[in-house]
């Protein structure tokens, strides 16, 4: 029987007479203590059952159990997609000597430490480097000619070299669908020789930067443990790049091949090693995403088709456009890959990129997909707590509060007199003495930099 369509009232007087044991169903139990059916507290009179299937009964308790980390109220981020602000550029703030480069650790381990880095320059001028890497390939198709360095002529080099590896690696006869064995041999020939790779680049007064890049770069292309690939390795070449960038390496003006030239070949890199290897997806969330590995083609491939005169975000249904444009387009190149490896209606098997379709133009798809990317990876602490912070992507600063990576680098530089300091007052004090004027910190204080 359904119950009666009456406010709620929190007084809990029901004024439906309660039901006779007959009418109730599935049980006829005598319940000592009645209960609201809407809000679970006690009532005066017993509260109308709600209906159910015979075949489920009833739940007779409240189930209390912790919600998943950083999982969205309602278990849907749509909201905060949409509330989110659309992330803007931001020019990579370079680095200058005394350098102090180390080995990058892992940092995030909550909700509050995704807050702290998305509050931080850090995790501002990351965002803002991939919003740069987006715009400069806007309007641009990916044969269009570029100015390339020879920084960036070296770069496509090693992927160039990475990619014959795997030709030269073939992947071993087993059972499993997923996760080929021989994926570990490529990518332990991949540690073993990427200083030397960076040292192919890097001027002489950068060398010993290796020591943080590296680990970057060879998180870059899939875990050799799981055997998998997603969007938190992509993120790794993305902080790879930047790390470049703030060493000067690689400059504004490189910007457009580093996304047509560059990703583009990593693109190619990335889909031969999860065709060949079999890679299972790292966290793939199925229908809900965009794609089971990758995000940011879907970024700078909207991008590159802003204000196009004839595609359009529909286009990407039409098979003839797929077929001559997708070497052109990242974009349409997401699309095809997707509709090859997954079999199908794309409308059950890619329900998000089918409803992205009817946007009425690449600016909304281009803004909402950078909107997308901020909440589904950067603020999601399963993919995050796996990325690297060093001295060039530093958590230190953001962590005590300071603002500016130039008050960072006078932290580095007397690091053992902060420790001393921490150790001796439980905090961290502004010091004339090393060099510090009054710091404010983050609640509003003038005197303490924790």
């Amino acid at each position: 029987m359904e119950p009666p369509q009456e406010s709620h009232q929190h007084h809990h007087h029901h004024h439906q007479p309660p039901k006779s044991p007959e009418t109730l169903t599935p049980s006829t139990t005598t319940i000592a203590a009645p209960t609201c059916c809407k809000c679970g507290a006690t009532t005066a009179r017993a509260a109308p059952p709600p209906s159910w299937p015979d075949n489920s009964p009833p739940p007779n308790y409240r189930p209390i159990r912790a919600p998943a980390i950083n999982l969205p109220p309602n278990n849907n981020s749509q909201q905060a997609i949409i509330l989110a602000p659309v992330p803007q550029a931001k020019s990579v703030p370079p680095i200058s000597p005394p350098f102090n480069f180390q080995t990058p650790s892992k940092k995030i381990q909550s909700p509050d430490d995704i807050r702290r880095f998305h509050d931080s320059d850090s995790g501002k001028h990351f965002l803002g480097f991939v919003v740069a890497l987006s715009e400069s390939i806007r309007g641009k198709k990916i044969s269009d000619p570029c100015h390339q360095s020879a920084v960036t002529n070296t770069i496509l080099s090693i992927l160039e070299t990475l990619v014959q590896w795997v030709d030269e690696i073939p992947p071993t006869q087993q059972a499993a669908r997923y996760g080929n064995v021989s994926f570990r041999t490529w990518h332990e020939r991949l540690v073993e020789t990427s200083d030397a790779l960076m040292l192919q680049f890097l001027p002489q007064h950068l060398h010993a930067s290796t020591i943080e890049i590296v680990p970057y770069f060879t998180d870059s292309f899939g875990n050799p443990s799981r055997i998998d690939y997603g969007t938190g390795h992509e993120t790794n070449f993305a902080a790879w790049l930047y790390c470049l960038a703030r060493m000067e390496v690689i400059k504004e003006e490189d910007y457009p091949a580093v996304v047509a030239r560059v990703f583009v070949k990593y693109l190619e890199l990335m889909r031969k090693l999860q065709l060949v290897y079999c890679l299972e997806p790292a966290g793939s969330h199925g229908v809900w995403g965009l794609d089971d590995y990758h995000f940011l083609p879907f970024i700078f491939g909207s991008s590159q088709l802003i204000d196009h005169r004839y595609m359009k975000p529909k286009s990407i249904h039409n098979d003839d456009i797929l077929d001559n444009f997708s070497k052109e387009y990242m974009y349409l190149s997401g699309i095809a890959f997707v509709k090859k490896v997954k079999k199908g209606p794309f409308s059950e098997h890619s329900p998000l990129l089918d409803d992205i379709s009817g946007v009425p133009n690449w600016n909304k798809v281009n803004s909402g997909m950078l909107k997308m990317y901020k909440v589904e990876v950067l603020e999601k602490v399963p993919i995050m707590q796996h990325f690297l912070f060093g001295w060039l992507i530093n958590w230190l600063w953001p962590h005590f509060g300071l603002v500016g990576a130039f008050y960072y680098d006078k932290i580095s530089l007397v690091a053992s007199q902060i420790s001393q300091q921490i150790e001796e007052h439980g905090c961290l004090y502004a010091n004339s003495a090393i060099g510090w004027p009054a710091i404010r910190t983050s609640n509003g204080g003038s005197t303490c930099a924790v």
